[in-house]
């Protein structure tokens, strides 16, 4: 008997992580190996337990799903993703397909399509729901509306991009991705050059429009909780 896929579910609700647990409970096929509840925790889990495939959700507090699937299709190749989320508009489907996603479902999919994209992208086939993959088509074929200026970015373009729209200056980007700040002034301008955007606040816009930017900001650390609120933090 071949070996069952080994699954991450990543999603930040709770409910749903136990449903598709539920789902999968009885299927043999298919062994749920751990769950993360936000992008970095995601990150962390895979670099760990080296899953077969990651169920992943898009809007996640700390990083968002997308930006997870991008890192993990350079780190981790052999780690196929499939996204499942209650978005498929076109900005978010060809984001996911920039950043190396082998599939989409949405969640208002029944249980049975999921279980059958989960086994096709292990098996090596991309998976998209049939109106996933229409509004893709069309706009990769027709070139209708705004998400195809994405494709048109490399894939360190992106990650200087979404650093931008986060708020780091050159100087920062430089020091976190380990390059030269007049290279990052480079990518700054061929991404203005692509995009046709001239300034920060629309590349903000943007990356937010696509998805490349979580709008959830991070949890506060206690102490500053507290003095917000007026008080000492908990001891």
């Amino acid at each position: 008997m071949d070996d069952p896929i080994r699954l991450l579910i990543v999603d930040d609700h709770p409910i749903v992580r136990h449903g598709i647990r539920m789902c999968l409970a009885r299927r043999e096929k298919i062994q749920v190996v751990g769950e993360a509840g936000d992008g970095r925790e995601a990150l962390s889990l895979v670099r760990k337990l080296s899953p077969d495939v990651v169920l992943m959700d898009i809007d996640m507090p700390q990083m968002n799903g997308l930006a997870v699937t991008d890192l993990l299709a350079r780190e981790m190749p052999q780690v196929k993703v499939l996204i499942l989320s209650i978005y498929s508009n076109s900005k978010h489907v060809l984001h996911a397909i920039q950043c190396g996603a082998r599939g989409f479902v949405i969640k208002e999919c029944p249980a049975e399509e999921i279980i059958q994209a989960i086994e096709t992208v292990h098996a090596g086939t991309t998976y998209f729901t049939m109106d996933v993959a229409r509004v893709a088509l069309n706009q990769v074929v027709l070139g209708n509306g705004e998400g195809v200026g994405l494709l048109r970015l490399s894939n360190r373009e992106r990650e200087v991009l979404s650093r931008l729209a986060e708020g780091e200056n050159n100087q920062e980007i430089a020091r976190q991705l380990n390059l030269e700040v007049h290279t990052v002034q480079t990518y700054r301008e061929r991404i203005m050059l692509k995009l046709d955007i001239h300034s920060i606040a629309g590349l903000t816009r943007f990356a937010i429009a696509h998805g490349m930017v979580s709008l959830v900001p991070p949890p506060m650390p206690q102490a500053h909780a507290a003095a917000r609120l007026g008080g000492p933090p908990e001891t």
